[in-house]
């Protein structure tokens, strides 16, 4: 069961650092989601920046400890699903400016969305 829970666990912070690189671009369609992905990055790159501990990394090394696993490395959940899988290590600063582009680029383009009287007109299907 606590194996089941480390897995489930690892599903959410993947969908959460999903929602964190891409949510922006929900807010084009649904503009209240733009706070609950301000919070995200907040979130995010106060774990990445300052390095705040995540309380998801927290509850997966619990559950993996009372699954007889080992914990995630002291280094994290990016540095071992992801850095080294997804792309290279030594691409690590190139990938988090990427990060930090889509973010930009999904909330520049809803302000300009926004600024635009039919915006709303534009979200009606017809």
């Amino acid at each position: 069961m606590y194996r089941v829970l480390a897995d489930a666990t690892a599903s959410v912070h993947f969908l959460f650092i999903a929602y964190l690189v891409t949510g922006g671009f929900l807010a084009w369609r649904w503009q209240w989601t733009i706070w609950t992905h301000a919070a995200a990055v907040a979130w995010g790159f106060s774990t990445v920046l300052i390095g705040v501990d995540c309380p998801l990394t927290h509850l997966e090394n619990w559950a993996r400890g009372r699954a007889g696993e080992s914990e995630l490395p002291t280094s994290g959940f990016i540095d071992y699903y992801i850095t080294g899988v997804l792309y290279p290590s030594s691409a690590l600063g190139l990938v988090r400016m990427l990060v930090i582009l889509v973010v930009a680029v999904s909330w520049g383009g809803l302000w300009w969305l926004s600024r635009h009287r039919d915006y709303p007109a534009q979200l009606r299907r017809p």
